[in-house]
């Protein structure tokens, strides 16, 4: 049993420090990789886990904000705290191009906006 909870807790904590890594690595992309269509592959993925997941954590962040209101509200940082908890992830979750990582929405919306 000890194996075990040995075990987990280091998957836990290597794929914490593979995921404090990601930020990091995702701001390397260049031009090729920004303008390039997402995969098949990725479009799957994104339906079957990503948005499900994605809608999850704003059904969650939306409960967790209502909850913690009075005190953001007290504190004086009700859009902070909406804009975390809720619209971030909205975002991701209904308005990103399928398949398309955060960089390459962020960078879709600059060049339409451009073009306007």
């Amino acid at each position: 049993m000890v194996s075990i909870q040995r075990r987990l807790t280091a998957l836990f904590m290597s794929l914490m420090l593979g995921l404090a890594a990601m930020p990091a690595s995702a701001e390397d992309m260049n031009d090729d990789q920004i303008n390039q269509r997402p995969s098949g592959m990725a479009m799957f993925g994104d339906a079957v886990l990503a948005r499900p997941l994605l809608l999850a954590g704003t059904l969650v962040g939306t409960g967790l904000f209502v909850i913690t209101l009075p005190f953001s509200a007290l504190g004086g940082n009700v859009k902070e705290t909406a804009d975390t908890l809720v619209v971030g992830l909205a975002k991701s979750t209904f308005t990103r191009c399928m398949g398309c990582t955060e960089t390459q929405d962020k960078w879709k919306d600059v060049q339409a906006a451009e073009q306007k």
